[in-house]
């Protein structure tokens, strides 16, 4: 199967709270707007796309009529500690303060108003133990070596 794009899609109480948060303080515009979905893309990064559905609206099959739980977006940065300052200033919880992990990131974790997951990230060297575990692509740059 060959995608021409690929999305997530955040089903929600509140449509308008939910795009207001992402408009807010993560960059994206709306490039599709009704009551009950907004398609949202963001300004810098024009692949990154991401979509607000009213949870039970008549075209969700009623059996999956269920706000989004248990869900993280990664949102991968250049500079997380100016994002974690930016963040922490506009009085977003912080569910996981910014620390950096011997896995290769530094990152902390926030929420939505509807208690979805934003961990924000800055790719890192990894440890030793940790970066023979790497595709030697997918090290941050820099870091390609003798794998």
């Amino acid at each position: 199967m060959k995608t021409t794009s690929y999305y997530p899609v955040i089903m929600v109480e509140d449509v308008a709270q939910t795009v207001a948060f992402f408009t807010q303080h993560f960059g994206f515009v709306p490039r599709f707007e009704s009551d009950w979905y907004v398609h949202l893309q963001s300004e810098l990064v024009p692949s990154t796309n991401l979509a607000v559905l009213q949870y039970n609206h008549p075209t969700v099959p009623r059996p999956a009529q269920a706000k989004t739980r248990g869900l993280i977006l990664n949102f991968e940065v250049e500079d997380v500690d100016a994002q974690y300052e930016r963040l922490k200033e506009a009085k977003l919880p912080l569910l996981l303060d910014i620390k950096s992990e011997d896995f290769g990131q530094r990152h902390f974790i926030t929420a939505t108003p509807n208690g979805i997951m934003i961990d924000v990230i800055q790719p890192i060297p990894p440890s030793a133990e940790f970066a023979a575990q790497y595709d030697e692509a997918a090290l941050p740059q820099g870091e390609q070596s003798a794998l």
